[in-house]
């Protein structure tokens, strides 16, 4: 692992649903959590009730008087449409629905400007029943393209994710999208450390070294092959250390927000337990490799020191004799 400075956390506000924001941002200070994955929604900085820019500024200075960082999030179930879950989509038939949802993504870049977010985080949606996947692809790409604009001249990069049951599902289709818009700088990647462990091909580890040059936002919790339900860690499948040591290599300096959005019940538990577990699979992914290190430094050192017995006057078997124990 890097000896370079600790990955920096943060959890997620849509697991800590049931807290006022104010009340949640002092808990993950308290806590020592570096950051917050912000999730614009009715309860936390509403992205569509009035006077968005001045709560916005309030709330920059409030993120700054406690020393956290921020992401902004995008996946409230249901800030937009109060009987479709992440509805409307990018992806809807009603040109009027998708954008909707363009108007959020909008929104939430200025909000991510004016916060000094490191990101905006946002994903696909479903395929619509009854459409083709080709035309799904051309439309995704279309409907992003003011986003792009806006993200770009923001300065704040898009993270899209993704998402398991959406157009975009996975590492595979966050490169044909990359690919269809002619890659650009704008465009980064979300990645959801569970989500690599439920339904991508490789281990998670491998996913962090693959996304590396795109990485711009981290989600992680644990999670089982197959299956895909957000636990808390130590619950699932995913081996930590590795993971983490995966993610130190790359450099990446974002945050690294824990995703529970179903343990809001028990939010500040589940957010003193995460911090705590992380720290130690950090800790025992150095150490790991630190050994590994030392192992290779010693491997070297005997290599060199080895080395001047082949051109000494004593002859390659005497000198295999006098090392045999």
């Amino acid at each position: 692992m890097s000896t370079g400075a600790p990955l920096r956390l943060g959890y997620g506000t849509n697991g800590l649903a049931d807290l006022r924001l104010d009340d949640a941002l002092a808990l993950l200070a308290d806590l020592g959590y570096d950051g917050v994955g912000l999730t614009l929604d009715h309860m936390h900085l509403d992205p569509l009730a009035p006077g968005l820019a001045a709560r916005t500024t309030a709330l920059a200075a409030r993120l700054a008087g406690l020393g956290l960082s921020v992401t902004v999030e995008t996946g409230a179930r249901y800030v937009l449409d109060p009987r479709r879950k992440h509805g409307p989509s990018l992806l809807d038939p009603d040109p009027d629905d998708r954008g909707r949802r363009v108007d959020l993504l909008l929104r939430a870049v200025r909000v991510a400007a004016d916060l000094g977010a490191h990101a905006v985080h946002c994903f696909s949606g479903v395929l619509p029943r009854g459409a083709d996947e080709e035309s799904a692809w051309k439309r995704l790409t279309e409907t992003l393209a003011p986003v792009l604009d806006a993200a770009e001249a923001s300065g704040v990069p898009l993270a899209i994710e993704p998402e398991p049951g959406h157009l975009l599902a996975d590492l595979a289709g966050f490169h044909r999208l990359r690919r269809l818009l002619g890659d650009p700088p704008a465009l980064g990647l979300t990645l959801d450390i569970g989500h690599c462990q439920c339904l991508e091909p490789r281990p998670p580890a491998d996913c962090v070294r693959e996304a590396a040059p795109w990485l711009r936002h981290v989600q992680i919790e644990d999670m089982r092959r197959g299956v895909h339900e957000h636990l808390s860690f130590g619950e699932g499948e995913i081996d930590f250390p590795p993971v983490l040591a995966a993610l130190a290599a790359t450099g990446y300096r974002g945050l690294t927000v824990v995703e529970l959005p179903r343990h809001s019940h028990a939010g500040p538990r589940y957010a003193e337990h995460s911090l705590s577990f992380l720290r130690r699979a950090e800790a025992a992914a150095g150490a790991t490799a630190g050994a590994a290190a030392d192992a290779t430094a010693r491997a070297a050192a005997g290599a060199t020191t080895a080395a001047p017995a082949a051109v000494t006057t004593t002859s390659a078997a005497t000198a295999t004799e006098g090392n045999t124990p």
